[in-house]
């Protein structure tokens, strides 16, 4: 079962965006449970653990969604967030915190389906695949959706994980080649990156949203923005 969120001050919208999931589970055979939440702080306070997707408005009155996004993203780094806004330019904002992407009110069934056909294509292929990491104590399954990081350490790598991390003596080239790069890119000679875990970008700088903060080399700069930009949604 998937479950969803839709957090939006507008009553009417809110009725109308479930009604629309609804619609969805039913046409596409999918188990989909829906939550609303009128206000960034209701959800705060009552934020689910086993969140899938969050349909976020943007502009709320009391606690709006950048607030609220930027709060989950320090709980929770694997949640997919949509905005929901009338005016394009709130968006930008919004790809600060990983959003998968921005919906332009008022909404269509059309443009939901699309959006959610888009989600369910990246969710289930970055939590099915994974690679296998093997040194002196065994083999590892590392789930792509739980990789943050890969970095050399010594003449070995430290593969960082959600859960643990582990060293290995694979190269860099060989696991760089063995990962997808729509979600993961090379952004210096001893860094390799999953892109769901970039928080933000600050010059030469990658901030994770796990905590850690990532060089990035002057030539791969280029590169890196241009795989950010495809990932989040570069619709704008």
């Amino acid at each position: 079962m998937y479950h969803i969120v839709i957090c939006d001050d507008e009553e009417m919208f809110r009725l109308e965006l479930e009604e629309l999931i609804t619609q969805y589970a039913k046409e596409t055979d999918q188990n989909i449970k829906v939550t609303a939440y009128t206000d960034g702080g209701e959800l705060l306070q009552n934020y689910p653990t086993d969140v899938d997707l969050i349909f976020l408005d943007i502009k709320m009155a009391r606690v709006n969604g950048l607030h609220a996004a930027k709060v989950i993203r320090e709980r929770d780094s694997k949640v997919s967030i949509i905005f929901l806004t009338s005016l394009a330019r709130y968006a930008l904002e919004g790809y600060k915190y990983q959003a998968a992407n921005f919906i332009i009110k008022p909404i269509r069934y059309i443009r939901l389906k699309e959006e959610l056909d888009r989600w369910l294509v990246r969710y289930r292929q970055e939590e099915q695949e994974f690679i296998l990491i093997a040194n002196d104590t065994g083999k590892y399954k590392v789930f792509l959706s739980d990789l943050q990081y890969i970095e050399t350490y010594g003449r070995s790598l430290m593969v960082h994980t959600e859960k643990q991390n582990i060293i290995t003596n694979k190269k860099m080239k060989e696991l760089e080649s063995a990962l997808p790069p729509s979600s993961f890119v090379r952004c210096h000679t001893s860094y390799l990156i999953g892109l769901r875990y970039v928080k933000r970008v600050e010059k030469l700088e990658i901030m994770l949203t796990s905590g850690p903060t990532i060089p990035i080399s002057q030539p791969k700069r280029k590169l890196v923005m241009e795989r950010l930009a495809e990932y989040w949604g570069d619709k704008l």
